[in-house]
This record gives structure tokens, C-alpha cells and sequence, in this order.
């Protein structure tokens, strides 16, 4: 057995490259030895944990829809909102909320609150990603590539 303290891991911080979305997370289930990109899910761990943090007043990711992953939340601290096909909906601590497959949603935080939360998703191998506002699809590359579209970047989802 492995034991690992959440306030020894590495803090990870993104930004998207005007700002629009940003976050900060510790991957937890990566400290405790899950490799990402194994195949041998004894390696790969059957899900994920993470305690991400949304700064006030941001948004870390685009409303998105995952194609295969389950993912759920529970709020730690502070207040935000989620949206999802339904609208916008206030959270706070204690707030535990799943998204299947297919459930578009995106996260907030208050303008003045930090949101903690932690996040177990089972991130499937060939996962894809559906940017509903936009219309455009995130998907993995394997070396043998067809696809047909145009390129977009983060920036261009909202």
C-alpha cells in the first residue's frame, strides 16, 4: 500500500493562451503511481482522482460533453456553478454531482470564492470530446490518422 498527502503533491496549473479558461489540479491518483498512458489498466488505474482548485471568477474548461468517460464531483469548499443540458445551477460544499457519458457541463467559480473539488473520472483509453456550442470534437491522434474538418484551438470553444 501507498500513502500519499494531498498537500505533498504538486500543485499543476493551466491557462488557456488568452485566459479564458484556467484551473489549477493535484493529481492524486498519478501520485499514488497510475500511468496515464499505459494500456494495462493495472498500470492505467480504473479511475482517476484529482483535487482541482477553479480561482474566482474562472471557468477551466469549455462546456464539453465526454464520449465514453464517467466523471463526478464533490465540492470541498467554496461556491460556483455548473452547467449542464438543463442550465446553470448554484454549488457549494458538500454538492456531489455525476456527468455520464454523453451530459455536457462546464464549471464556475463565484467571482469572489475559490472552489475546491474532488474529481473521479474513469478516463476510458480513446476518449473523445464534444464542444457542444462550438460544434467541434476533441479526439486522440493514434500514428494512423483520418480525419476530416477544420482545426480549431481551446480558445475557439466557449
Amino acid at each position: 500500500m501507498r500513502i500519499v498527502n494531498a498537500n505533498d503533491v504538486e500543485e499543476l496549473q493551466w491557462e488557456s493562451p488568452s485566459g479564458r479558461f484556467r484551473g489549477a489540479g493535484r493529481q492524486l491518483s498519478e501520485a499514488l503511481g497510475r500511468e496515464p498512458d499505459s494500456t494495462d489498466l493495472r498500470k492505467r488505474h480504473p479511475f482517476d482522482v484529482e483535487l482541482a482548485r477553479i480561482l474566482p471568477g474562472t471557468v477551466p474548461f469549455p462546456f464539453h460533453a465526454h464520449s465514453a468517460q464517467w466523471e463526478f464531483y464533490h465540492v470541498v469548499s467554496g461556491t460556483g456553478t455548473v452547467r449542464d443540458d438543463s442550465g446553470t445551477h448554484a454549488i457549494g460544499p458538500g454538492d456531489t454531482f455525476l456527468f455520464k457519458p454523453g451530459e455536457a457541463h462546464q464549471l464556475a467559480s463565484d467571482a469572489m470564492s475559490e472552489i475546491v473539488l474532488l474529481v473521479v473520472a474513469d478516463n476510458p483509453i480513446g476518449e473523445a470530446c464534444f464542444y457542444p456550442d462550438s460544434g467541434t470534437w476533441s479526439v486522440p491522434l493514434p500514428d494512423r490518422q483520418i480525419i476530416r474538418g477544420e482545426r480549431t484551438t481551446y480558445e475557439d470553444e466557449l
